[in-house]
Parts: structure tokens; C-alpha cells; sequence
């Protein structure tokens, strides 16, 4: 007997429910509103602001010699946003493809007077700013924002692995003598160096340079920081 009042009683409430309910769901299917909840909203709105870009920093002071044998420093791209990275001229694995993503990248923003791209050289002992202009040249290099610099292997060393943690070595057992990372530096227009996050939230730091998609992601995030 109370075994059948307890189903009597669990059959109202499921016919309460289904008249309360039913009608409001087919009422959003057909307004396609099936995913507009309010809990669900909270989380669009938080993933919109994980896509913020990070702060990581002030970007260290630096001055170094261009390929038209001009001294640039943090104050040449003030109010600009940058690209840095470190390389050399006669890398035989890796610089290669950084060229073509930088190269991507001038040409994605070229003509744009608040974007610029600062290429240092790790043998600074060869590549002189002749023969970073000659690179330059072979590259196909337009815009006059892109400085090739140069200067003291120690300050640029110090400047690679200290400043920018970006890392940088001399080693005469690998193929060209030095080794350094693919990463690009992101730079905002107040010297901060910025990036996005991961896709667990964490900050990536760097960009890679030897793939497409952190040349997109750099891509991307350049044009936020130009309309900052």
C-alpha cells in the first residue's frame, strides 16, 4: 500500500514538472536559445577575458648597432609595438625558417608605423652591420622599422639569456657554433613584453617561431596590441 502511494506520489511530481517545464524547453529550442542559461553565460564571459594578454614584464634596456650602422635602443621603438628575436646570419638550422615567419609577419603589418621587429645577432663578430644589411637585402626585408643589430658578444649574450631568458650559446660542437631558441618576444608600446595564455591558463612567455601557428597567434595577438 505505501509502496503504491510512493509511485502515485512520484508520478504527480514528474506531471508538474512536465507541465512546467516542457513547454519552456520546446519554447527555446524553437527560439534557439537552447544554450543561453545564465551559468553558461558566466563562462563565455570568463573565457572572453582568458583571452587578455599578459603581462610579463618590462622588456630590458638595450642599445645596439643597426645595419646602417645607427645606434637603436628600447626609446626607437617607443610607442610601437615589436617582435624581437635573436639569431645569425650563418645559421645553418633553424634561422632559416625564423626568417620566413618574420617575413610573414612584416608583410602582415607593413606600412603600419606603430609595428617594428628588432633581429639580434649572436655572433656579433661576424655579422657586422654590413653584412646584416646584405642579409637584409637577400632577405627582402621593406619595412625600415626591422633593425638587424649588433654590438658586444657579452652584452648580447647577457641581454639573451638574463635579459629576455630567451637562451643563447656559443658551442662549437653543434653545426654554425652557436644554439639558440625559436621564440619571439612580443612587446607592447609601453616596453612591457606581452603574450597570451595556454590552454590551461597559464602564460606561454614566448611565441615559436618555427611553426604556423605561433606565427598566427603572434599575428593575432599583434593586432590587439595595436589598437591599445
Amino acid at each position: 500500500m505505501f509502496k503504491n502511494k510512493s509511485y502515485i506520489g512520484i508520478s504527480f511530481i514528474v506531471l508538474i514538472f512536465g507541465i512546467y517545464a516542457v513547454p519552456k524547453i520546446i519554447d527555446r529550442i524553437q527560439n534557439n536559445e537552447v544554450v543561453n542559461g545564465s551559468s553558461l553565460d558566466k563562462v563565455a564571459a570568463q573565457t572572453s577575458e582568458d583571452k587578455n594578454l599578459v603581462k610579463i614584464g618590462q622588456a630590458p634596456k638595450f642599445e645596439l648597432t643597426n645595419q646602417d650602422n645607427i645606434k637603436i635602443n628600447n626609446a626607437s621603438y617607443a610607442g610601437k609595438v615589436y617582435v624581437l628575436e635573436f639569431f645569425f646570419t650563418t645559421c645553418p638550422s633553424i634561422c632559416p625558417k625564423m626568417n620566413i615567419s618574420m617575413l610573414s609577419i612584416e608583410n602582415a603589418f607593413f606600412g603600419n608605423p606603430n609595428f617594428g621587429i628588432v633581429s639580434i645577432s649572436i655572433d656579433p663578430a661576424h655579422d657586422t652591420p654590413k653584412v646584416l644589411k646584405d642579409h637584409a637585402k637577400l632577405l627582402g626585408v621593406k619595412s625600415t622599422s626591422w633593425n638587424f643589430l649588433t654590438g658586444d658578444t657579452a652584452v648580447i649574450m647577457d641581454l639573451a639569456n638574463k635579459g629576455f631568458n630567451l637562451y643563447a650559446a656559443e658551442n662549437k660542437k653543434v653545426s654554425g657554433g652557436f644554439e639558440h631558441s625559436g621564440l619571439f618576444a612580443l612587446i607592447d608600446k609601453k616596453g612591457f613584453i606581452r603574450c597570451r595564455k595556454d590552454d590551461f591558463g597559464n602564460p606561454i612567455l614566448y611565441y615559436d617561431g618555427l611553426y604556423k601557428k605561433g606565427v598566427r597567434d603572434i599575428q593575432q595577438d599583434i593586432k590587439i596590441l595595436l589598437k591599445e
